[in-house]
This record gives structure tokens, C-alpha cells and sequence, in this order.
């Protein structure tokens, strides 16, 4: 069977609404926030909030205004939060024979916090916080705190519990029992990306929390500021102040913290160079979830066109193509290319703009970069832009940025197979494929013709396959592989036999 391959990148008006006043845990204003009236975001550590004297401006990714100051720790700050781990034991703050009221306590907060999640000012507000941070559309955006309300309401009241369920196993007589429990590891690290400011660090906080560790959260500086609300929150529910700790730093400190601070267990979501080099440093104590080179395969069936084309479209430039699943290779079944599929792609990239935030600002690409990569990619033999390509205008984008139309390149399968060209068209496979799962070991596969490669609700596992460090999230599943380990006891009361003598030495 003959495919073709379409490579996809992404691009980026000024956007903002209107945000609800009245939000009791909040401590900023989000149509306020300005050049004139910027935002601060500070520290938490050992219970209390505070600030140093080392700020990093942060600029508005929609008209480059420093409109947000984050109040970041260098390595010489960085005693008191190695100081809050190590009061955390090995054994965690609770565990099945620790109290175990916790466990009561943290569906409690779940509940609650999923309840204020729920209330329309407060999901706005957070829904116009994102889109502030990493700009997309409001409906993107509102999807991110759905899906973390959802999580936190399927953890309330005994749920947390359950994660920590254990298992008895018969002995070899009497009296004897072995018991396998789900055990924290105590102090950790949480270390999340841009992409998905509330979603993912909320949910991968509470696993930790759930399991009784200790965290210490690291979120990036330009969109860490939606956490620190949401720290907030949690406290506005009944969150002990002290059961997480919220740095803001650059990656040299933070990553002088993790040899210092010596956290037995640390979750990364990021880039794979970084993940890789965590991996090193703390000698394999981690568990990741980096990135992706997401591929789709459109077989030879055509059918239901125009809703293809739509998740074609969703997939590859909602929240401008910035998701780790993001759709970056198209592979099509020249039955497909007969059609009028990507004509219809076409139209639907070209209806995204700036004014609605379907397409936004690239947070970690400059325009120049993508528009490098891309004229690599035409220099392929046979390769075409299909629509896009170039900057976007009339904006007023930082340069810091990328602003680039959404763009699907053409590139013959033929030459991709080629070890000149493949290392450029692709990175690494984190991808969900229509056909062919039982050959691959991919992380979450969607299949079917309602599959897409974005999306990830807070109903099934997220994450990496094949991998000893990959790491999950959602799930209860999930939380028991990332945030707990394997605690095995034998419980051997007897009683002795009858006419019991010391036996010969063995």
C-alpha cells in the first residue's frame, strides 16, 4: 500500500476577556494584570509564602509587556527548601499504619476543591489565567480545568484510599500471612512544563499528596503563576500549608536543589535531553514523561471526510500544535490523497486566528527557528508546503516567540525511510496510531475513526509505554506506578509446634 507523509507545525490577536471579580483564594486580578499593573508570584516553603530579591520578568506572549514578576530562588536560596524535605521521612507523611486519617482528609480537599473548580467565577477565572500564560482559545483553555475538576471530583471522599488497597497472600502455616501495601517514597520532586499549566501539575501534585509524599513543585516561570492560584485554592480548601512546597527558579538551580535535597523519587514532564540527564544525575530515580513525535495513519478506507479533516485539524494546531500529543506527522493511503481531505484541512487551519486564540504564540520556538526548520524540510526532493509557512502579521508578538501560520508540509514516505533525512522529519515516537497496535510499543494508542492524538481526560492513562521510567498520569493505576512503590510484610505470629526442639545448625 502507498503513503504519503505530512509534516505539521504550528503557529499565532490579542485575546483577553473579561475575568469574574470575586474569587476568595486569588490573589491577582486577571483583566488587570498589565505592564502598569503587573502580577507577582512568590514562594512557598515551610508553610509560609515568600519572596526574594531576584525577579524574573515575565512578557505578555501577546504584546510582549513585562506583565508578570516572578519572584525566582538562585542557588544560594535553595537551603531552606532542601531543609523541608529532609524533614520529611522515608516512611511519608502518612501510610497504611501512618495516619491513615489523611487519606480522609485529602478526599476531603479533593472534593472540595473539584466543588470550587465547578463554580463558573472560579473556572473562568482559571480558564482566562491560562489563556493569559499560553495563549489558546478559550475553549482549550476551559477544557484544561474540566478535565483537572473532573480529576479531583473522582478522588474525593474514600477514593483516596483505595489507592492505597492492599493484598494478603496465605502463608505456609499457621499464623503466617505475607501482605503487599502501596508505600510512599516521602520527600519528592514535581518538575511540569508550560503546555498545560493547571492540568498537569495538578494532577500529578495530588498522586504525590494521595500517597503521602512530600512534594516540592517546580512549574515553569512563565506560566507558574496559574499554579501558585491554585496552591491557593488547595490551602482555601484545607490543605496544610506545609504538605507542598512551590519553587520558582531557573533549571540550574533547580536542578542543584534535586542533588542537594536528594527527593527519593522525582516526576519530570518535559523535553527528553532534560529527561535523559535527570535520569543521570539522580542516579534513576525519576519517572518521565517527555516528549513526543506524534504520528496519525489514515489507511486505506475513506470514509466520514469532513470529520477526519476536523481532527486532522484539531489535532495538529489546537493550543498551536504546543500538546505532547500533538499530531506532527500525518501519514495518508493514496486512496486518501484522491479525496478532497486536504483541501479541506486546508480551509479549517485558515479559519484559526489570533483574535480567538485558535492559534497563538509558540512559547519555545522563535518564528525564525520554525522557518529554518521549515525551508530544511523543502529542501528534501519532493517536498511542498500544502498551505501556510509564514509569519504571521499585524500582531504584536514578542520576538522572544514564534508566530507562524499554521503549516502542513508535504514530504514523499520515500525519502523520509532515507538515514539523511529521517533524524530531521522526526525526533521520537510518542505516538498513538489508527492501525497496527498489536506491532508497537507506543505510548497511549487511540484507534478507530473517532481516534485523535490530542486529548487526555482525566478518564484514561496518559504516558509512555516501554520505557521502566515512564511515567503515568490520571488513572488510579497511574498514580499507584508513579507516586508509591511496593512494600511487602510478612506477618509470621505462629504459633510454634508442639514438642518444638532446636534443630542442627544448616
Amino acid at each position: 500500500m502507498a503513503f504519503l507523509a505530512i509534516i505539521f507545525t504550528v503557529s499565532v490577536s490579542p485575546f483577553y476577556g473579561r475575568s469574574i471579580h470575586g474569587v476568595p483564594f486569588a490573589t491577582v486580578e486577571v483583566e488587570e494584570i498589565s505592564g502598569s499593573q503587573p502580577a507577582e508570584v512568590l514562594n512557598l516553603v515551610q508553610g509560609k509564602w515568600k519572596n526574594t530579591n531576584r525577579w524574573n520578568t515575565i512578557l505578555d506572549p501577546l504584546n510582549g509587556e513585562p506583565f508578570i514578576r516572578v519572584c525566582e530562588v538562585d542557588e544560594t536560596g535553595i537551603q531552606p527548601f532542601v531543609e523541608s524535605l529532609s524533614k520529611c521521612p522515608k516512611h511519608g507523611l502518612h501510610n497504611p499504619f501512618k495516619a491513615p486519617e489523611r487519606y480522609l482528609m485529602l478526599g476531603d480537599i479533593s472534593a472540595k476543591a473539584g466543588h470550587m473548580l465547578s463554580l463558573p467565577k472560579v473556572s473562568d477565572f482559571f480558564t482566562r489565567l491560562i489563556q493569559r500564560v499560553a495563549p489558546k482559545s478559550y475553549q482549550q483553555a476551559s477544557g484544561e480545568v474540566y478535565v483537572t475538576q473532573k480529576f479531583l471530583e473522582n478522588f474525593s471522599s474514600d477514593q483516596v484510599r483505595f489507592l492505597a488497597r492492599s493484598f494478603g497472600v496465605p502463608g505456609n502455616h499457621l499464623g503466617q500471612q505475607s501482605h503487599g501495601f502501596r508505600w510512599p517514597y516521602g520527600p519528592v520532586a514535581i518538575i511540569t512544563p508550560f503546555n498545560f499549566p493547571l492540568e498537569i501539575p495538578v494532577l500529578q501534585l495530588m498522586g504525590a499528596l494521595y500517597m503521602g509524599n512530600k512534594p516540592v513543585l517546580k512549574v515553569d516561570s512563565k506560566v507558574s503563576i496559574v499554579m501558585e492560584q491554585m496552591m491557593r485554592l488547595l490551602h482555601y480548601c484545607g490543605l496544610p500549608t506545609e504538605d507542598v512546597d512551590f519553587i520558582n527558579s531557573d533549571g540550574q538551580t533547580m536542578n542543584k536543589l534535586l542533588l542537594e535535597g536528594n527527593p527519593q523519587m522525582t516526576l519530570f514532564t518535559g523535553s527528553s535531553r532534560v529527561a535523559d540527564k535527570l535520569a543521570g544525575d539522580l542516579k534513576g530515580r525519576v519517572k518521565l514523561e517527555d516528549a513526543g513525535f506524534d504520528w496519525k495513519i489514515l489507511g486505506p478506507d475513506v470514509h466520514e471526510e469532513d470529520y477526519v479533516a476536523w481532527v486532522c485539524d484539531q489535532d495538529a494546531y489546537a493550543c498551536s500544535g504546543q500538546k505532547c500529543s500533538a499530531q506532527s506527522m500525518l501519514f495518508i493511503h493514496e486512496n486518501w490523497s484522491k479525496t478532497s481531505l486536504l483541501s479541506k484541512m486546508k480551509d479549517l487551519a485558515e479559519r484559526r486566528n489570533l483574535e480567538d486564540l485558535t492559534i497563538g504564540p509558540v512559547l519555545t520556538f522563535t518564528t525564525e527557528a520554525m522557518l529554518e526548520h521549515k525551508n530544511k524540510l523543502l529542501q528534501i526532493p519532493g517536498s511542498k508546503v500544502l498551505f501556510g509557512g509564514e509569519p504571521l502579521t499585524n500582531h504584536s508578538i514578542p520576538p522572544v516567540y514564534g508566530a507562524i501560520e499554521p503549516t502542513a508540509i508535504f514530504v514523499p514516505l520515500e525519502e523520509i525511510l532515507k538515514d539523511k533525512n529521517y533524524e530531521l522529519v522526526t525526533r521520537e515516537i510518542f505516538g498513538p496510531f489508527q492501525e497496527v497496535i498489536g506491532n508497537t510499543v507506543n505510548g497511549t494508542t487511540y484507534a478507530g475513526l473517532r481516534a485523535r492524538t490530542t486529548g487526555a481526560p482525566q478518564n484514561h492513562w496518559f504516558g509512555p509505554a516501554g520505557d521502566p521510567r515512564g511515567a503515568g498520569i490520571g488513572t488510579p493505576e497511574a498514580i499507584k506506578l508513579v507516586w508509591s512503590c511496593h512494600r511487602e510484610i510478612i506477618y509470621d505470629v505462629g504459633p510454634v509446634p508442639k514438642q518444638w526442639q532446636t534443630p542442627p545448625s544448616t
